[in-house]
């Protein structure tokens, strides 16, 4: 079967949270151009996005929202001892993000911005080959930080997940399995054909930043909680010119980085998810300041 055949449809990202701040269960993205749709084993409830934009109003009263982020970024290469992601590659897929949450290659400036603090390359066959399985222990030996840093792993998960990511709301209670880890393959350059601009790694870090996708509860309210982004039906696949799968005013966003389209297709954030990216951090993954 076909690596673009085989990709689940499912996006893992949590076994519930009620409340929104409950136990993190890795959020596993996969993105394909065409595969059958799969149920989601641990998806979110009809009610999460609600849950979490309640608690978010009430964790942000008398906060002042900052205007930038700068996100201090470690980024750990698991390799097997043959294969590995190069430094070069690395300083892409940073020079990526960078470009794409200044709204560089279209859409909206978001606020956000990425600092490389660090490369450390770890020799593991086992994390290297199946980080799902291994994630605890692997992010037990290498976190570094606060939930301010953004831990970035670099491994082969396998041709079922291009990438997967936890949720700010979830650091309190398993702060160690805080971060992303995505399919080196996939960075700026890499061997995945489709996924091969550095997109996932955009995409599973706006879920570190509190990201919904584009697609969350489908054409039902509150959909994916952010008010410009319209509401949508399921994901993209592929890369459509267009695309209207709800009754609500606007078009699906095909383009939007926190859809499933492949890497061409993608290109941009609205102002929307910028602001909610900086709510998210004032309110998990930084001490609020107080306005005065």
């Amino acid at each position: 079967m076909t690596r673009r055949a085989a990709v689940l449809f499912a996006c893992v990202l949590a076994a519930g949270i009620t409340p929104p701040t409950s136990p993190a269960v890795a959020s596993s993205c996969p993105r394909a151009a065409a595969h059958p749709r799969s149920p989601e084993p641990r998806a979110p409830k009809p009610g999460d996005v609600a849950a979490v934009t309640a608690e978010l109003a009430e964790r942000l009263r008398g906060v002042k929202l900052p205007a930038r982020i700068t996100v201090p970024t470690w980024v750990h290469v698991i390799t097997d001892g043959t294969s590995r992601a190069t430094t070069k590659a690395v300083k892409a897929q940073i020079a990526t993000l960078n470009d794409a949450y200044a709204g560089r290659l279209g859409g909206a400036d978001t606020g956000v911005r990425f600092r490389l603090d660090g490369i450390v390359v770890t020799r593991d066959a086992a994390w290297f080959s199946a980080p799902i399985a291994h994630e605890s222990a692997m992010k037990t030996a290498l976190r570094k930080g606060g939930p301010e840093t953004l831990n970035l792993y670099l491994a082969q998960p396998g041709d079922l997940v291009l990438g997967f990511s936890s949720y700010p709301y979830w650091y309190a209670s398993q702060p160690r399995l805080d971060g992303v880890v995505i399919d080196w393959r996939g960075l700026p350059g890499g061997t995945l054909n489709g996924y091969d601009q550095g997109y996932t790694g955009v995409h599973e870090i706006g879920h570190w930043l509190g990201l919904f996708h584009t697609f969350e509860n489908g054409c039902a309210d509150p959909g994916d909680g952010v008010a410009d982004t319209p509401a949508q039906a399921g994901p993209t696949e592929g890369c459509p010119a267009v695309q209207d799968t709800c009754a609500q005013p606007g078009h699906d966003g095909v383009h939007n980085f926190m859809d499933y389209a492949q890497d061409r297709c993608m290109r941009e954030f609205t102002a929307g998810q910028g602001h909610r990216m900086r709510q998210m951090w004032a309110a998990y993954r930084v001490r609020p300041t107080m306005s005065r």
